[in-house]
């Protein structure tokens, strides 16, 4: 199993406290035992652009694949997100992998003049399969060159789909690598099931088997007592489409507030259910936490229990 940090890009003091912060995070986790480094995207909210960070990333990193958890391709014209993603995959020298889902917040397609009519599986997969026209150098018009630059990998990055539930899962057998899941509430039997549904998913549709990866939000004790308030403040951050009184109902449950050794367990037991990679969330910004996990990591790393190579 491998490890992968995620960038604190949906943090409330992100900008004030500069962007020196995500370069911060970025080389520290490239430099450390983890796999990869993941970002997600939305819309209406004060998150960087997730194609624009993806370019800054693929500089300030060498040897972690980049993961994407989650872009939304309603939210993009395909043909566009297509030529930035394959862009993105170059200047990365082909550490790209691309978590696709098709979001949970209307808000962000009525941001961009996107049609709520579409935020369905079917359309997602429509637009993958244009991607996937693109990537494979198809002239989609009568242009003279087809869209360029080709992928760095061939046929396009790894897709993954985001996912909590089952539906998603049959319906991206199709197309899809894999899973990008996240558990809200760490029910380790609710994510083996997961996997053990999308197992059946890839077989029956005659693919190879999917890659496993599941993720949830993070804070590590201190010894203060502070890091179930410190999930419960990103969440209301976060969460702000819900009422207040939902997310605060939700966060005494919601991720991983606990000790090193607590988290130690939780990951040896996603490797127990054969997770390929898990993506720790963060639920602050100080750079400090990539290297309490790191330290962690990189012990398992040591006694061969994770898998700390990058792309």
């Amino acid at each position: 199993m491998q490890i992968g940090m995620t960038l604190p890009v949906m943090e409330p003091d992100l900008w004030s406290r500069g962007p020196d912060v995500l370069e911060e995070w970025a080389r520290a986790t490239d430099e450390g035992p983890f796999a990869s480094l993941c970002f997600g995207e939305r819309m209406a909210f004060d998150n960087p652009e997730t194609l624009t960070l993806l370019g800054a990333v693929a500089a300030w990193t060498s040897r972690v694949r980049i993961v994407t958890t989650v872009i939304v391709p309603q939210l993009h014209d395909p043909v566009l997100l297509a030529k930035s993603l394959a862009t993105g995959d170059q200047l990365a020298r082909g550490r790209l992998t691309v978590g696709f889902g098709v979001g949970g917040r209307e808000e962000d397609y009525r941001a961009v003049g996107g049609d709520l009519a579409t935020q369905t599986m079917g359309d997602m997969a429509a637009r993958v399969a244009v991607m996937k026209q693109v990537w494979a150098g198809e002239h989609l018009t009568d242009s003279v060159r087809p869209v360029g630059p080709p992928p760095a990998q061939s046929g396009g990055p790894e897709l993954l789909v985001g996912t909590m539930g089952p539906r998603t899962i049959r319906s991206a057998a199709a197309w899809a690598d894999g899973l990008a899941g996240v558990t809200l509430d760490l029910d380790l039997a609710a994510v083996g099931d997961l996997f053990d549904l999308a197992r059946r998913s890839w077989a029956d549709a005659g693919r190879p088997a999917p890659r496993l990866t599941t993720s949830f939000w993070f804070a590590l004790d201190d010894g203060s007592g502070t890091a179930r308030d410190q999930v419960h403040r990103h969440l209301r951050h976060y969460m702000n489409w819900l009422p207040e009184q939902l997310v605060d109902a939700m966060a005494p449950s919601t991720g991983f507030a606990g000790t090193p050794e607590q988290l130690r367990e939780v990951l040896d037991r996603l490797a127990d259910l054969g997770a390929d990679e898990v993506h720790l969330i963060p639920t602050g910004s100080d750079v400090a936490q990539v290297e309490q996990v790191a330290g962690l990591v990189g012990d398992l790393v040591d006694r061969d229990l994770v898998d700390g190579g990058g792309a």
